[in-house]
Protein backbone atom coordinates (compact mmCIF):
# COMPACT_ATOMS: atom_id res chain seq x y z
CA UNK A 1 0.00 0.00 0.00
CA UNK A 2 1.13 3.56 -0.69
CA UNK A 3 0.57 6.37 1.79
CA UNK A 4 -0.41 9.35 -0.32
CA UNK A 5 -0.04 12.64 1.56
CA UNK A 6 -2.90 15.13 1.43
CA UNK A 7 -2.64 18.86 1.76
CA UNK A 8 -4.94 21.49 3.19
CA UNK A 9 -5.62 22.72 -0.33
CA UNK A 10 -8.51 20.28 -0.53
CA UNK A 11 -9.56 17.07 -2.23
CA UNK A 12 -8.61 18.22 -5.75
CA UNK A 13 -4.97 18.53 -4.69
CA UNK A 14 -5.03 15.09 -3.10
CA UNK A 15 -6.57 13.56 -6.24
CA UNK A 16 -3.91 15.24 -8.39
CA UNK A 17 -1.07 13.90 -6.23
CA UNK A 18 -2.62 10.42 -6.17
CA UNK A 19 -2.90 10.46 -9.96
CA UNK A 20 0.73 11.54 -10.39
CA UNK A 21 1.92 8.86 -7.98
CA UNK A 22 0.10 6.10 -9.82
CA UNK A 23 1.34 7.37 -13.17
CA UNK A 24 4.88 7.09 -11.77
CA UNK A 25 4.25 3.53 -10.56
CA UNK A 26 2.86 2.56 -13.97
CA UNK A 27 5.87 4.13 -15.72
CA UNK A 28 8.27 2.15 -13.56
CA UNK A 29 6.34 -1.04 -14.25
CA UNK A 30 6.31 -0.45 -18.00
CA UNK A 31 10.03 0.41 -18.12
CA UNK A 32 10.85 -2.79 -16.24
CA UNK A 33 8.71 -4.84 -18.60
CA UNK A 34 10.37 -3.16 -21.55
CA UNK A 35 13.67 -4.84 -20.69
CA UNK A 36 12.41 -8.40 -21.02
CA UNK A 37 14.87 -8.81 -23.90
CA UNK A 38 17.92 -8.32 -21.64
CA UNK A 39 20.45 -11.16 -21.71
CA UNK A 40 22.78 -11.44 -18.72
CA UNK A 41 25.95 -13.52 -19.03
CA UNK A 42 27.90 -14.67 -15.98
CA UNK A 43 31.64 -15.30 -15.93
CA UNK A 44 34.31 -15.78 -13.28
CA UNK A 45 38.00 -16.52 -13.02
CA UNK A 46 41.38 -14.94 -13.63
CA UNK A 47 42.25 -11.53 -12.20
CA UNK A 48 45.16 -11.15 -14.66
CA UNK A 49 42.85 -10.05 -17.56
CA UNK A 50 40.03 -8.68 -15.39
CA UNK A 51 40.59 -4.96 -16.19
CA UNK A 52 40.57 -5.67 -19.93
CA UNK A 53 37.57 -8.02 -19.84
CA UNK A 54 35.51 -5.52 -17.85
CA UNK A 55 36.43 -2.82 -20.36
CA UNK A 56 35.23 -5.06 -23.21
CA UNK A 57 31.96 -5.79 -21.46
CA UNK A 58 31.30 -2.11 -20.79
CA UNK A 59 32.08 -1.22 -24.39
CA UNK A 60 29.84 -4.00 -25.68
CA UNK A 61 26.99 -2.72 -23.50
CA UNK A 62 27.33 0.62 -25.31
CA UNK A 63 26.95 -1.26 -28.59
CA UNK A 64 24.02 -3.40 -27.42
CA UNK A 65 22.41 -2.30 -24.11
CA UNK A 66 20.39 -5.52 -24.00
CA UNK A 67 23.57 -7.45 -23.12
CA UNK A 68 24.89 -7.37 -19.56
CA UNK A 69 28.05 -9.34 -18.72
CA UNK A 70 28.85 -9.93 -15.06
CA UNK A 71 32.46 -10.98 -14.45
CA UNK A 72 33.99 -11.77 -11.06
CA UNK A 73 37.77 -11.96 -10.67
CA UNK A 74 38.01 -14.90 -8.27
CA UNK A 75 41.30 -16.33 -9.53
CA UNK A 76 41.97 -18.92 -12.23
CA UNK A 77 41.47 -21.92 -9.95
CA UNK A 78 38.04 -20.70 -8.88
CA UNK A 79 37.18 -19.85 -12.50
CA UNK A 80 37.90 -23.42 -13.60
CA UNK A 81 35.84 -24.83 -10.71
CA UNK A 82 32.91 -22.49 -11.37
CA UNK A 83 32.94 -23.37 -15.08
CA UNK A 84 33.19 -27.12 -14.47
CA UNK A 85 30.34 -26.98 -11.94
CA UNK A 86 28.11 -25.15 -14.44
CA UNK A 87 27.74 -22.10 -12.20
CA UNK A 88 28.82 -19.64 -14.91
CA UNK A 89 28.39 -19.26 -18.64
CA UNK A 90 32.14 -18.91 -19.15
CA UNK A 91 35.28 -19.15 -17.06
CA UNK A 92 38.71 -17.56 -17.36
CA UNK A 93 42.15 -18.88 -16.52
CA UNK A 94 45.73 -17.75 -17.02
CA UNK A 95 46.83 -21.38 -16.74
CA UNK A 96 44.44 -22.66 -19.43
CA UNK A 97 43.30 -26.11 -18.22
CA UNK A 98 45.33 -29.23 -17.60
CA UNK A 99 44.33 -32.55 -19.23
CA UNK A 100 43.12 -33.75 -15.82
CA UNK A 101 40.94 -30.65 -15.40
CA UNK A 102 39.51 -31.01 -18.91
CA UNK A 103 38.48 -34.59 -18.09
CA UNK A 104 36.38 -33.26 -15.20
CA UNK A 105 34.26 -31.05 -17.50
CA UNK A 106 30.73 -32.45 -18.04
CA UNK A 107 29.36 -33.55 -21.39
CA UNK A 108 29.09 -29.98 -22.72
CA UNK A 109 32.89 -29.97 -23.15
CA UNK A 110 35.28 -27.01 -23.18
CA UNK A 111 36.76 -24.74 -25.83
CA UNK A 112 39.84 -22.81 -24.69
CA UNK A 113 40.24 -19.38 -26.29
CA UNK A 114 43.42 -17.29 -25.83
CA UNK A 115 41.93 -13.79 -25.72
CA UNK A 116 44.87 -11.57 -24.83
CA UNK A 117 48.40 -11.67 -23.43
CA UNK A 118 50.67 -9.72 -21.14
CA UNK A 119 53.44 -9.91 -18.60
CA UNK A 120 53.83 -10.65 -14.91
CA UNK A 121 55.96 -8.08 -13.11
CA UNK A 122 57.94 -8.17 -9.89
CA UNK A 123 56.72 -5.13 -7.97
CA UNK A 124 58.56 -3.88 -4.89
CA UNK A 125 58.46 -1.38 -2.06
CA UNK A 126 62.01 -0.38 -1.08
CA UNK A 127 62.30 2.99 0.68
CA UNK A 128 64.55 5.26 -1.36
CA UNK A 129 64.53 3.03 -4.48
CA UNK A 130 61.72 4.32 -6.65
CA UNK A 131 62.46 2.56 -9.92
CA UNK A 132 64.99 0.73 -12.04
CA UNK A 133 65.98 -2.05 -9.63
CA UNK A 134 67.81 -4.77 -11.59
CA UNK A 135 67.33 -8.39 -10.59
CA UNK A 136 69.55 -11.07 -12.20
CA UNK A 137 67.96 -14.38 -13.20
CA UNK A 138 70.00 -16.24 -10.57
CA UNK A 139 68.80 -13.83 -7.86
CA UNK A 140 65.02 -13.46 -8.01
CA UNK A 141 64.33 -17.23 -7.79
CA UNK A 142 66.38 -17.23 -4.57
CA UNK A 143 64.28 -14.36 -3.22
CA UNK A 144 61.12 -16.43 -3.72
CA UNK A 145 62.89 -19.48 -2.28
CA UNK A 146 63.76 -17.47 0.82
CA UNK A 147 67.53 -17.95 0.48
CA UNK A 148 68.21 -14.26 -0.27
CA UNK A 149 66.56 -12.45 2.62
CA UNK A 150 67.83 -8.84 2.75
CA UNK A 151 67.84 -6.05 0.18
CA UNK A 152 71.55 -5.27 0.68
CA UNK A 153 72.54 -8.84 -0.20
CA UNK A 154 75.83 -8.68 -2.22
CA UNK A 155 74.22 -10.36 -5.26
CA UNK A 156 71.62 -7.57 -5.50
CA UNK A 157 74.14 -4.81 -4.74
CA UNK A 158 76.47 -6.00 -7.54
CA UNK A 159 73.66 -5.79 -10.08
CA UNK A 160 72.76 -2.23 -9.03
CA UNK A 161 75.89 -0.06 -8.93
CA UNK A 162 75.22 3.41 -7.57
CA UNK A 163 71.93 2.39 -5.93
CA UNK A 164 71.82 2.60 -2.13
CA UNK A 165 70.04 -0.55 -1.01
CA UNK A 166 68.91 -0.58 2.64
CA UNK A 167 69.71 -3.24 5.22
CA UNK A 168 66.06 -4.23 5.23
CA UNK A 169 64.41 -7.68 5.35
CA UNK A 170 62.77 -8.86 2.13
CA UNK A 171 59.08 -9.71 2.52
CA UNK A 172 57.74 -11.87 -0.29
CA UNK A 173 54.07 -11.24 -1.12
CA UNK A 174 52.34 -14.02 -3.03
CA UNK A 175 48.86 -15.21 -3.87
CA UNK A 176 46.82 -17.07 -1.26
CA UNK A 177 44.24 -18.28 -3.81
CA UNK A 178 44.59 -20.65 -6.75
CA UNK A 179 45.99 -18.33 -9.39
CA UNK A 180 46.97 -18.46 -13.04
CA UNK A 181 49.34 -15.57 -12.34
CA UNK A 182 51.08 -17.89 -9.87
CA UNK A 183 51.20 -20.54 -12.58
CA UNK A 184 52.85 -18.14 -15.04
CA UNK A 185 55.46 -17.06 -12.47
CA UNK A 186 56.25 -20.56 -11.20
CA UNK A 187 56.41 -21.92 -14.77
CA UNK A 188 59.11 -19.34 -15.46
CA UNK A 189 60.95 -19.95 -12.17
CA UNK A 190 60.93 -23.68 -12.87
CA UNK A 191 62.47 -23.04 -16.30
CA UNK A 192 65.41 -20.99 -14.96
CA UNK A 193 66.04 -22.50 -11.50
CA UNK A 194 66.70 -26.18 -10.78
CA UNK A 195 66.15 -25.52 -7.08
CA UNK A 196 62.71 -24.06 -7.76
CA UNK A 197 61.75 -26.89 -10.11
CA UNK A 198 62.83 -29.52 -7.57
CA UNK A 199 61.24 -27.59 -4.70
CA UNK A 200 57.93 -25.69 -4.90
CA UNK A 201 57.50 -26.59 -8.58
CA UNK A 202 54.88 -25.28 -11.01
CA UNK A 203 51.19 -24.77 -10.35
CA UNK A 204 48.28 -22.44 -9.63
CA UNK A 205 48.99 -23.13 -5.94
CA UNK A 206 52.39 -24.21 -4.62
CA UNK A 207 53.93 -24.71 -1.21
CA UNK A 208 55.70 -21.40 -0.77
CA UNK A 209 58.92 -21.48 1.29
CA UNK A 210 58.31 -17.91 2.50
CA UNK A 211 56.02 -14.92 2.25
CA UNK A 212 52.66 -13.33 3.02
CA UNK A 213 49.57 -14.52 1.15
CA UNK A 214 47.05 -12.09 -0.34
CA UNK A 215 44.00 -12.74 -2.49
CA UNK A 216 43.97 -11.71 -6.13
CA UNK A 217 46.18 -9.24 -7.97
CA UNK A 218 44.47 -6.34 -6.12
CA UNK A 219 45.24 -7.92 -2.73
CA UNK A 220 48.89 -8.49 -3.60
CA UNK A 221 49.21 -4.92 -4.91
CA UNK A 222 47.72 -3.51 -1.69
CA UNK A 223 49.99 -5.61 0.55
CA UNK A 224 53.12 -4.57 -1.36
CA UNK A 225 52.11 -0.92 -1.12
CA UNK A 226 51.61 -1.21 2.65
CA UNK A 227 54.77 -3.22 3.43
CA UNK A 228 58.24 -1.60 3.30
CA UNK A 229 60.70 -4.18 2.02
CA UNK A 230 58.05 -6.12 0.11
CA UNK A 231 58.34 -7.76 -3.30
CA UNK A 232 55.59 -9.65 -5.09
CA UNK A 233 54.24 -10.57 -8.51
CA UNK A 234 51.41 -8.85 -10.36
CA UNK A 235 49.87 -8.57 -13.77
CA UNK A 236 51.40 -5.50 -15.44
CA UNK A 237 48.16 -3.52 -15.73
CA UNK A 238 47.89 -3.34 -11.93
CA UNK A 239 51.12 -1.30 -11.81
CA UNK A 240 51.02 0.64 -15.08
CA UNK A 241 49.17 3.67 -13.72
CA UNK A 242 49.63 3.23 -9.98
CA UNK A 243 53.24 4.34 -9.65
CA UNK A 244 54.22 1.01 -8.09
CA UNK A 245 57.91 0.31 -8.73
CA UNK A 246 58.73 -2.71 -10.89
CA UNK A 247 62.03 -4.48 -11.42
CA UNK A 248 64.03 -4.88 -14.60
CA UNK A 249 64.58 -8.62 -14.97
CA UNK A 250 67.50 -10.32 -16.67
CA UNK A 251 66.30 -12.38 -19.61
CA UNK A 252 67.74 -15.45 -21.33
CA UNK A 253 69.96 -13.26 -23.53
CA UNK A 254 71.45 -11.59 -20.44
CA UNK A 255 69.74 -8.21 -20.90
CA UNK A 256 67.88 -6.41 -18.11
CA UNK A 257 64.45 -5.60 -19.53
CA UNK A 258 61.64 -3.48 -18.07
CA UNK A 259 58.07 -4.77 -18.34
CA UNK A 260 55.98 -3.15 -21.07
CA UNK A 261 53.56 -4.17 -23.82
CA UNK A 262 56.45 -3.83 -26.27
CA UNK A 263 58.84 -6.13 -24.37
CA UNK A 264 56.02 -8.63 -23.82
CA UNK A 265 55.19 -8.56 -27.53
CA UNK A 266 58.85 -9.24 -28.34
CA UNK A 267 58.77 -12.27 -26.03
CA UNK A 268 55.60 -13.66 -27.62
CA UNK A 269 56.51 -12.92 -31.23
CA UNK A 270 58.00 -16.38 -31.89
CA UNK A 271 55.08 -18.39 -30.51
CA UNK A 272 53.73 -21.17 -32.71
CA UNK A 273 50.16 -21.75 -31.52
CA UNK A 274 49.18 -25.46 -31.60
CA UNK A 275 45.79 -26.90 -32.52
CA UNK A 276 44.43 -26.76 -28.98
CA UNK A 277 45.36 -23.04 -28.74
CA UNK A 278 47.45 -23.60 -25.58
CA UNK A 279 51.02 -22.29 -25.79
CA UNK A 280 53.59 -21.41 -23.11
CA UNK A 281 56.74 -19.31 -23.27
CA UNK A 282 58.44 -19.95 -19.91
CA UNK A 283 61.84 -18.51 -20.88
CA UNK A 284 61.61 -16.50 -24.11
CA UNK A 285 64.46 -15.88 -26.53
CA UNK A 286 65.61 -12.48 -27.75
CA UNK A 287 67.49 -9.50 -26.30
CA UNK A 288 64.36 -7.31 -26.11
CA UNK A 289 62.10 -9.95 -24.55
CA UNK A 290 60.66 -9.51 -21.08
CA UNK A 291 61.06 -12.93 -19.42
CA UNK A 292 57.68 -13.55 -17.69
CA UNK A 293 54.86 -13.52 -20.23
CA UNK A 294 51.72 -15.47 -21.01
CA UNK A 295 48.49 -15.70 -22.91
CA UNK A 296 45.28 -15.91 -20.90
CA UNK A 297 42.23 -17.97 -21.81
CA UNK A 298 38.44 -17.81 -21.69
CA UNK A 299 36.75 -21.17 -21.12
CA UNK A 300 33.59 -21.79 -23.13
CA UNK A 301 31.33 -24.77 -23.56
CA UNK A 302 31.57 -26.64 -26.82
CA UNK A 303 27.76 -26.83 -26.74
CA UNK A 304 25.27 -24.35 -25.27
CA UNK A 305 21.70 -25.56 -24.82
CA UNK A 306 20.30 -22.05 -24.28
CA UNK A 307 20.27 -20.27 -27.66
CA UNK A 308 20.03 -16.79 -26.16
CA UNK A 309 23.06 -17.35 -23.92
CA UNK A 310 25.19 -19.17 -26.49
CA UNK A 311 24.62 -16.81 -29.41
CA UNK A 312 25.08 -13.70 -27.24
CA UNK A 313 28.31 -15.02 -25.72
CA UNK A 314 29.68 -15.77 -29.18
CA UNK A 315 28.97 -12.21 -30.31
CA UNK A 316 30.64 -10.75 -27.20
CA UNK A 317 33.73 -12.93 -27.67
CA UNK A 318 33.99 -12.02 -31.36
CA UNK A 319 33.95 -8.38 -30.31
CA UNK A 320 36.72 -9.03 -27.76
CA UNK A 321 38.98 -10.73 -30.29
CA UNK A 322 38.16 -8.05 -32.86
CA UNK A 323 37.63 -4.38 -32.00
CA UNK A 324 38.20 -5.14 -28.32
CA UNK A 325 41.89 -5.74 -29.01
CA UNK A 326 42.23 -1.99 -29.61
CA UNK A 327 41.75 -1.45 -25.85
CA UNK A 328 44.73 -3.67 -24.98
CA UNK A 329 47.65 -1.28 -25.07
CA UNK A 330 45.91 1.43 -23.02
CA UNK A 331 45.49 -1.09 -20.21
CA UNK A 332 48.93 -2.70 -20.49
CA UNK A 333 48.03 -5.83 -22.46
CA UNK A 334 49.40 -7.14 -25.75
CA UNK A 335 46.94 -7.45 -28.66
CA UNK A 336 46.83 -10.87 -30.26
CA UNK A 337 48.74 -11.21 -33.54
CA UNK A 338 46.19 -11.26 -36.35
CA UNK A 339 47.05 -14.85 -37.30
CA UNK A 340 46.21 -16.03 -33.76
CA UNK A 341 43.14 -13.78 -33.56
CA UNK A 342 41.79 -15.36 -36.74
CA UNK A 343 42.22 -18.84 -35.29
CA UNK A 344 40.37 -17.76 -32.16
CA UNK A 345 37.51 -16.38 -34.26
CA UNK A 346 37.31 -19.71 -36.09
CA UNK A 347 37.19 -21.56 -32.76
CA UNK A 348 34.37 -19.28 -31.51
CA UNK A 349 32.33 -20.00 -34.64
CA UNK A 350 32.60 -23.76 -33.98
CA UNK A 351 30.78 -23.42 -30.64
CA UNK A 352 27.44 -25.17 -31.10
CA UNK A 353 24.21 -23.53 -29.95
CA UNK A 354 21.27 -25.90 -29.73
CA UNK A 355 17.73 -24.76 -30.45
CA UNK A 356 16.29 -27.94 -28.94
CA UNK A 357 17.77 -29.78 -25.97
CA UNK A 358 18.09 -33.58 -26.14
CA UNK A 359 16.76 -35.46 -23.13
CA UNK A 360 20.27 -36.80 -22.49
CA UNK A 361 21.84 -33.33 -22.35
CA UNK A 362 23.27 -32.30 -18.96
CA UNK A 363 20.93 -29.98 -17.11
CA UNK A 364 22.04 -26.47 -16.34
CA UNK A 365 23.00 -25.89 -12.72
CA UNK A 366 21.10 -22.95 -11.14
CA UNK A 367 23.45 -20.00 -10.53
CA UNK A 368 22.55 -19.35 -6.92
CA UNK A 369 25.97 -18.11 -5.87
CA UNK A 370 29.26 -17.12 -7.39
CA UNK A 371 31.24 -17.70 -4.21
CA UNK A 372 34.32 -19.87 -4.51
CA UNK A 373 33.43 -23.51 -3.72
Amino acid sequence: MFNVPTRAAGPSCARRERKLLWLGVIALFVSGCGRSDVVTLHGAGATFPEPLYKRWFREYYNIDPRVRVSYQGLGSGAGIRQFTAGLVDFGASDSAMSPAEIKQVPAWGVTLLPMTSGCVVLAYNIPGVSSGLRLPRDVYPKIFLGTITRWNDPAIVRANPGVVLPDLPITVVRRSDGSGTTYVLTNHLGAISKDWKAGPGVGKSVRWPTGLGSKGNPGVAFTIDQTPGAIGYLEYSYTMNSGTATARLQNKAGAFVAPSPESARAALSRVQMPEDLIAWVPDPEGPDSYPIVSFTWILCRKVYDEPEVGETLKRVLLYGVGDGQKCSKDLGYVPLPEAIAQRVRTAIETIEVRTTVPETAPRRVPRLSLKTP
